[in-house]
């Protein structure tokens, strides 16, 4: 008898990639640790202001939003574009520390109204132990709404996609336990643990507007993007609610309206799939600078 094979081994990534990741690392948590030391409102505008006008255009994510503000909206005023991308940047940024504040966040969004037809229906599906799959996307502040039910006692889990950087993604991870209910890692990882959740009656988290390769095409603000069904096909497997949720950022940058939708009719998961992506360009529609718009969501064919 022939001894057993072990799995084939990744190859490790090499030194100077692993140099970098630890570097950048660094500077992230120095930054975050020198943030968090200032009163919650200055921390958020001093982080906001740090990406819009150092970080984004350093890092190409400028670059990157003003690229897809043309390829959505090619007759709209450079000038228009440009301001809708310093505002995105400004988001990304107060969005990213808000996640890190851990304690201020969630205390603040504690008592915030929910509103929206999905209220209700999430009330009445929690009462009877019915399963929901709550979608978003990367719009205003997506951990506000989960912030917002979690202090009210649900058990809502997340789906995460592991960062690029392992160094940034362990820390990244703590924060959204931090905010209650467990997080699963996207992928066959993570599988049996949200699907034990949903079988369960809990409540999962998840944002659908990244690209996906080999993921059937939808259409998103009027060009076809890459995305995974994946929560319409959970809503049918385990008769779950889908019910798209959103933290809008209000006026003032650090308030929240947090909004459920009515749940998406049960049908097939194609068309509920594009259901939930219209649901979420009609937000963008009305406020364009609350969505990430740094992400390579649309990508050529070739490069699928």
């Amino acid at each position: 008898m022939s001894a057993p094979q072990s799995a084939p081994q990744k190859p490790k990534p090499p030194f100077w990639r692993n140099a970098g990741h630890y570097a950048s690392n660094l500077v992230i948590v120095g930054l975050i640790r020198a943030a968090l030391m200032l009163p919650y409102a200055t921390r958020v505008r001093f982080m906001g202001a740090v990406v819009e006008r150092a970080i984004g255009p350093l890092a190409g994510y400028r670059k990157a939003a003003l690229k897809n503000l043309a390829l959505i909206w090619p007759q709209m005023p450079q000038s228009e574009r440009d301001a809708i991308a310093s505002r995105c940047l400004n988001n990304v940024g107060r969005t990213f520390i808000e996640n890190y504040s851990s304690r201020d966040f969630p205390k603040r969004l504690a008592d915030n109204p929910l509103t929206g037809d999905g209220a209700a229906a999430l009330e009445a599906a929690v009462a009877e132990g019915r399963p929901v799959v709550l979608v978003t996307g990367h719009y205003g502040n997506y951990e506000a709404t989960r912030a917002a039910l979690v202090a009210r006692g649900l058990n809502i889990g997340g789906l995460y996609r592991d960062m690029k950087n392992p160094y940034f993604n362990a820390h990244y991870v703590k924060t959204m336990e931090a905010f209650g209910g467990p997080v699963f890692p996207q992928g066959r990882r993570g599988t049996a643990g949200f699907v034990r959740h949903l079988k369960d009656g809990g409540q999962l988290v998840l944002l659908f507007d990244q690209h996906v390769f080999g993921a059937p095409e939808f259409d998103f603000l009027g060009q076809p993007a890459n995305t995974a069904p994946s929560a319409a096909e959970l809503a049918l497997r385990y008769d779950a609610l889908l019910i798209p949720f959103y933290g809008i950022r209000q006026p003032d940058g650090l308030s929240f309206e947090t909004v459920l939708e009515a749940p998406v009719e049960h049908t097939d998961a194609m068309t509920m799939t594009q259901a939930i992506t219209d649901s979420l360009a009609k937000r963008v529609r009305d406020d364009p600078t609350q969505w990430f718009w740094v992400h390579r969501r649309w990508r050529p064919k070739a490069a699928s």
